[in-house]
């Protein structure tokens, strides 16, 4: 049952009204006059308000409505007049107002079907109002979203081991979201009340960034007028992010490598170590395994720093995740610059789910608020998305693979199910190849939807995994 109120000048009315409406089971309020009204609106929160138009004195039921309509949990209104007009019903709805009525013999019978409809409607809302915020919480890392079975993992991964001291190592493309995670898990570790310090690895010329990370006493080069503190020092009792890490110089990957091991750093040009305390997260989009072999990268190193490794999907990846991710940023950005719009039209939304995104979620996220600054609708189309963005034409289905029919059949016969499983393991096996890796390409040089082809890679993963894809 539902919380009504309602608004009235007519006391012998506003009498029958609450008596009809409390017959159902509702709980009813009444106010006599606008003054009233907003009383009760700014006290108490309802499911429904009934208002007459006219109410004397100081106002009439669109003040009623506006303010009910302004509530973060708006109710539903109902508005009743005895001197209707098309123009009044029109800017009723227009403020908001469910249902407009006109009294008169039929008033009873009228507004208990339709306070009956305006409850129900309102408790849908609730209702649907918790399963989003039951939604949302689920896809939600402390702003990050996702809904994708790979993000979900992300996200438990994330909450197992920011309490503890592990090193972490994260693993994506650009734009996927490295440096987010890296502040979740600082924020949801014990560490949180001290400092994060991120340094971009390769941003950093390299005859510097040895005293940038450790720091340097005075007269240690030229130029090093005053001793200076390293990130190291600054993160102590908190986080260091070291972001690129594929990109330290190999020559000062032992020293960093010892800090790690031994918690204390040396300044250049200093004689003696001294402790700190650091969590080390680290960052790459590089194939460090693939480094190590080239000698590009130290082994001891990678493990010292891979303790735990976070392997963000690229968004081609993910496609599941986009709608959720372009209406967080548009909710962000019609907020940032205060445009109307709301929602996104099905055909934009076509276009977002057929973009391949190389730049990521910051790339989605970029395409948003362009979008979002060139709206002057409440709804988000096409117009407002870069013509780079266009769908693409439906590719050609691969041509079908021979195959040999000249070997004789066997005659002990053969197990076919094996045989097509198989011949289906070769075939993803040298797509994936073909495609150097991208699982979205793989996919369509075999003529399959990314859902397709990542069921049958998981089913491949899961029956056969010695052979491994």
């Amino acid at each position: 049952m539902g919380r009504v109120l309602v608004v009235d000048d007519e006391q012998s009315l506003r009498d029958a009204l609450e008596v009809l409406i409390a017959a159902k089971g509702h709980a009813v309020r009444t106010a006599a006059n606008v003054e009233q009204a907003l009383g009760v609106l700014n006290r108490e929160d309802f499911d429904l308000v009934v208002t007459d138009l006219r109410l004397e004195p100081g106002g009439d039921g669109m003040d009623v409505v506006q303010a009910a309509r302004r509530r973060v949990h708006p109710p539903e209104v109902i508005v009743m007049t005895a001197f209707g007009t098309r123009e009044k019903a029109l800017l009723a709805h227009e403020l908001g107002a469910l249902f407009y009525l006109e009294k008169g013999p039929h008033l009873s019978t009228d507004l208990r079907v339709l306070v009956a409809h305006a409850i129900a409607k309102r408790a849908l809302e609730i209702e649907n109002e918790s399963l989003r915020d039951a939604l949302v919480a689920r896809n939600t890392l402390e702003g990050i979203v996702g809904r994708s079975e790979a993000m979900l993992e992300v996200f438990e991964l994330v909450a197992r081991i920011a309490p503890t001291r592990a090193n972490v190592l994260i693993v994506g493309e650009s734009g996927t979201g490295k440096e987010r995670i890296a502040r979740v898990i600082h924020h949801k570790s014990d560490r949180a009340g001290g400092p994060l310090i991120p340094l971009n690895c390769g941003a950093i010329p390299e005859n510097l960034i040895e005293s940038e990370l450790f720091g340097h006493e005075r007269g240690a080069f030229t130029g090093a007028d005053a001793a200076k503190g390293g990130l190291f020092d600054a993160a102590h009792g908190g986080t260091i992010f070291l972001d690129e890490i594929g990109e330290l110089p190999i020559a000062l990957q032992p020293k960093l490598l010892r800090v790690l091991q031994e918690r204390r750093v040396k300044p250049v040009g200093a004689t003696a170590e001294h402790e700190v305390d650091v969590r080390v997260i680290a960052a790459t989009n590089r194939d460090l395994e693939s480094e190590v072999k080239a000698g590009r990268f130290r082994e001891d190193l990678y493990f010292r720093l891979n303790v735990v490794q976070i392997d963000l999907p690229p968004l081609r990846e993910r496609p599941e995740d986009v709608p959720l991710l372009a209406h967080t940023f548009l909710e962000k950005y019609a907020q940032e610059y205060r445009r109307p719009v709301s929602s996104i039209s099905p055909r934009a939304m076509e276009r977002l789910l057929a973009f391949a995104f190389p730049g990521n979620v910051r790339q989605l996220e970029n395409v948003i608020e362009r979008a979002v600054a060139l709206a002057t609708t409440e709804t988000l189309t096409e117009a407002e998305l870069p013509k780079t963005m266009s769908i693409p034409a439906e590719p050609e289905r691969p041509r079908a693979v021979r195959v040999s029919t000249d070997e004789p059949f066997p005659d002990s016969g053969v197990d076919l199910d094996k045989l097509v499983d198989n011949f289906e393991f070769v075939l993803i096996s040298r797509a994936l190849e073909k495609a150097g890796g991208v699982k979205t390409r793989a996919a369509e040089l075999l003529g399959l939807s990314f859902r397709q082809f990542r069921y049958k890679l998981a089913k491949h993963e899961r029956t056969n995994p010695e052979r491994g894809l």
